[in-house]
């Protein structure tokens, strides 16, 4: 570690152009300018690259984690990954955003959460530039509610095929709130963690993906596990589905590490080289891991791998040169491996989609290795030593890692006092969510003629009716 830490120290220092705005995204000081400089205009290159971004970012929801969710449940269950990324998260959050959302993310406020003074985004408009920067703040709104969108939807992978619909609306748009929108401005929003800590998280390690993962974990205990889990196969139902949304993931996940500079430069080019390096080093890594401990790589490895490698290269992408990206990617891939192989057997918890193993794992990976792996560029910016940086990542992480399940079990814990059960029962689960909580289905076989209730008297027919036996 500290010969790659060298290495790529010395890369840095040749090879690495300062950029004009790091050190003010290092800082969290986005509206600083030297006394007597001119104010920032508006920059049509940046603005159309962040437009572009943002697109990128909602591609990685609907249809990227979409299909790549879709693709690993039971056939019976395909359309409800849909539904729920595409109505809970892109819809929902979407609109929670606007309300509310963004306020208590950037708003001015305290050390946990922001102020209502841009409630329904008051105060704002067309003409108005974000604070010290050079695009339109509705442009940055936009932006922003493309990470608020696709955090929550996350965590619909670990609760997979056993959730309510109502009540996953409720968890999510309550969770959003109480959870995303705090941490978010705790990082991004001149708070506690990022303002006063100085932590460092360039994309959202921590504010997306170790809270998202560590939240999906304790749901998934929560709400128990799936029927039939450790005794019937469960395997993927459409790994084409899987591979396709990977592939989206990753192209969208340039919108997301690079569209976080806020600018098109050069810090932006590094982001996004060093997102790319880190997650092919994590394919290649990850399928010799499995290759040597189960004698043949699967594509299901290396989709899994790959996004394990966009989420650990997430928060350190500006901070680090492209070989310490592959360290990054070399990292979590052993941690999110040894996680979802080893961990989660040893523990029996059920978390559908490694949820954890591939976003709580790979986000704390990611953040702990923006200390450790610092480039020499990024760290005189931080005014830090190494060790001190490292500290401040370590601590900021265990802040995350208590603070987002924390929170999580607390509205579970409301929501199960209002609801009653989370989760649908025996029949509705036996015959799939498609069906019991959409009266649809992914896939219709023979003469019947796909209506809802033809396919709710089919289910039906199947089940035997409330309180029939099952087969185990």
């Amino acid at each position: 570690m500290s010969w790659i830490r060298r290495h790529t120290r010395r890369v840095a220092r040749a090879a690495v152009p300062a950029a004009p705005m790091l050190l003010a995204l290092l800082l969290g000081a986005g509206a600083a300018h030297a006394e007597g400089q001119a104010a920032p205009t508006l920059d049509t290159g940046n603005t159309a690259w962040m437009l572009t971004s943002s697109a990128l970012v909602l591609m990685m929801t609907i249809p990227g984690l979409a299909l790549f969710y879709a693709g690993l449940v039971r056939t019976k269950n395909a359309l409800s990954l849909f539904m729920q990324c595409l109505a809970v998260g892109a819809g929902l959050v979407g609109v929670l955003w606007i309300l509310i959302g963004y306020t208590l993310a950037f708003g001015t406020g305290g050390d946990y959460v922001g102020d209502l003074s841009k409630i329904g985004l008051s105060g704002i408009t067309p003409d108005t530039l974000l604070s010290g920067k050079t695009i339109p703040e509705y442009v940055f709104v936009m932006f922003q509610a493309m990470f608020a969108i696709i955090t929550p939807a996350l965590m619909i992978g670990a609760f997979a095929e056993r959730m309510r619909f109502g009540v996953c609306l409720a968890f999510i748009g309550i969770w959003l709130l109480v959870v995303y929108c705090p941490l978010a401005h705790m990082v991004w929003g001149g708070g506690l963690l990022g303002g006063k800590w100085g932590a460092l998280d360039f994309a959202g390690g921590m504010v997306v993906h170790m809270s998202s993962g560590y939240s999906a974990l304790v749901a998934a205990i929560f709400l128990g596990k799936r029927r039939g889990f450790g005794k019937e196969p469960m395997p993927p139902h459409n790994l084409p589905f899987t591979v396709i949304g990977a592939c989206l993931l990753w192209v969208g996940w340039f919108g997301f590490n690079a569209g976080s500079q806020i600018a098109a430069d050069g810090t932006a080019g590094l982001a996004f080289l060093t997102t790319s390096t880190a997650t092919s080093t994590a394919v290649l890594a990850w399928m010799a891991i499995e290759w040597l401990h189960r004698g043949k790589p699967t594509v299901l490895g290396a989709a899994s791998a790959a996004v394990a490698g966009l989420v650990a290269i997430t928060p350190a992408c500006a901070f680090v040169t492209p070989l310490g990206s592959m360290a990054v990617g070399a990292g979590v891939s052993i941690l999110s491996y040894a996680a979802v192989t080893f961990l989660k057997p040893a523990l029996g918890y059920d978390d559908s989609l490694d949820v954890f193993g591939v976003h709580g794992i790979g986000g704390t990976w990611g953040a702990l290795a923006t200390g450790l792996l610092i480039s020499d560029l990024a760290l005189k910016a931080t005014n830090h030593s190494w060790g001190e940086q490292v500290w401040i990542q370590l601590k900021s992480v265990v802040f995350t890692a208590v603070f987002a399940p924390t929170a999580t079990i607390l509205i579970l814990l409301v929501l199960r006092a209002i609801f009653g059960s989370l989760r649908v029962g025996d029949d509705a689960e036996y015959a799939g969510l498609d069906l019991s909580e959409h009266s649809e289905t992914a896939y219709t076989f023979g003469p019947a003629s796909g209506t809802p209730a033809a396919l709710l008297e089919s289910a039906h027919a199947v089940t035997g009716g409330v309180g029939a036996h099952r087969p185990a």
